[in-house]
């Protein structure tokens, strides 16, 4: 492998993503960072730091002068404030300055919190992220979004705070739970339905070898996905515009995570949004027929719901309109005209999600 991108902000170098199967090359790439006898504190959780704390541990204290893990409980109920807290405790009791370095080790949750505190600590303080799920490294990890839930909603406390590098271990998938797997695809498949028909084909071409793991394939899928979500970081890197469109399925989808108590895993719950939405774009006659249910019917072989139980259309709508991407009480909803054609929308209705939501319920098409 040994690949890398880089990710600009005006037009101007801000991080590299590299893409390895091993942690080898880390030490040399936070050396060259600067971070050369520094202090370093791992952040990890309770799943990941068993797995993969002691070989990060072993290859950064090669660079740096005293090197510190910092494990919190996994899972997004640990995703707020008081987690972010513990994590200013420990650095202050640490005696960690801004000049010191923070490493995220772990997925999605672990990557935004830790990204919060970096940006808020002695007003920011460097931070890499080390990204172990598929959802992380194909998603979370690339374009410097962090935050914590609050009282139950997602991301509402947070902060545009850039890492000053993400490193790709391709090789962690292969620990990763199948379940955990097949929902960081979902935002794979999103990032083809968004921006590259020509990826979202390939993607289904290569159902096997993704499903089988094959680090060729999931290198190319990993890195083609971030290209994806970094060109579109680049031209909004603070979502005033069209970094909007990286939340096709998120609208409804977070909807569903929060009414279901985060019973079903992040990227579950956006493949039922990305349904949801192709449905309402379909009854727009934005897209054919066909191509809403053949959006349906492709997540299946991926291992991703496209029927939900137990979640109420009214509390649906009510939660949507509580989720932070309204804007001045418009939903901004991501809508496609083709398979990699999306825009934002703002006249989608009430009805027009609860009709949505009807058509992705267990109990109403019984399949």
């Amino acid at each position: 492998m040994g690949e890398v991108i880089n990710v600009t902000r005006d037009d101007k170098p801000c991080y590299d993503i590299m893409f390895e199967d091993s942690f080898k090359k880390l030490s040399k790439a936070v050396e060259g960072l600067g971070f050369k006898e520094r202090r370093v504190a791992i952040i990890t959780d309770s799943n990941v730091g068993p797995l993969y704390a002691k070989d990060v541990e072993k290859e950064l204290k090669k660079v740096g002068s005293q090197v510190f893990v910092y494990e919190i409980p996994a899972g997004e109920d640990h995703k707020n404030l008081e987690t972010v807290n513990g994590i200013y405790g420990f650095l202050i009791s640490k005696h960690f300055d801004r000049h010191d370095l923070l490493i995220a080790l772990g997925g999605g949750v672990v990557g935004d919190i830790t990204g919060f505190a970096a940006s808020s600590y002695l007003r920011g303080i460097a931070f890499v992220q080390i990204p172990t799920t598929l959802l992380a490294q194909t998603d979370s990890s690339v374009g410097g979004k962090t935050g914590v839930d609050f009282e139950g909603y997602k991301n509402m406390v947070g902060a545009f705070y850039m890492p000053r590098l993400v490193y790709m271990n391709i090789a962690v998938l292969d620990t990763l739970p199948g379940r955990q797997f097949a929902s960081g695809f979902a935002e794979v498949m999103k990032h083809g339905l968004i921006k590259d028909q020509e990826f979202y084909f390939w993607l289904i071409e290569n159902l096997y070898e993704i499903n089988e793991r094959d680090h060729k394939v999931l290198a190319k899928m990993v890195r083609k996905s971030c290209e994806i979500k970094r060109d579109v970081v680049q031209k909004d890197p603070t979502e005033k515009g069209e970094r909007a469109l990286l939340n096709f399925g998120h609208t409804i989808g977070h909807a569903i995570e929060k009414a279901r108590n985060f019973e079903l895993y992040h990227g579950e719950c956006v493949a039922l949004g990305c349904i949801a939405a192709a449905y309402i774009s379909m009854k727009k006659g934005l897209i054919e027929t066909g191509t809403c249910y053949e959006i349906r019917d492709m997540f299946v072989p991926f291992n991703l719901p496209i029927t939900v139980e137990d979640v109420d259309p009214e509390e649906i709508v009510k939660l949507v309109k509580s989720d932070k991407k309204m804007d001045n009480n418009c939903i901004k909803f991501i809508l496609l005209k083709d398979i990699g054609d999306a825009f934002i929308d703002t006249t989608v209705t009430d009805d027009e999600i609860r009709e949505a939501v009807k058509e992705i319920l267990y109990f109403e098409n019984g399949d």
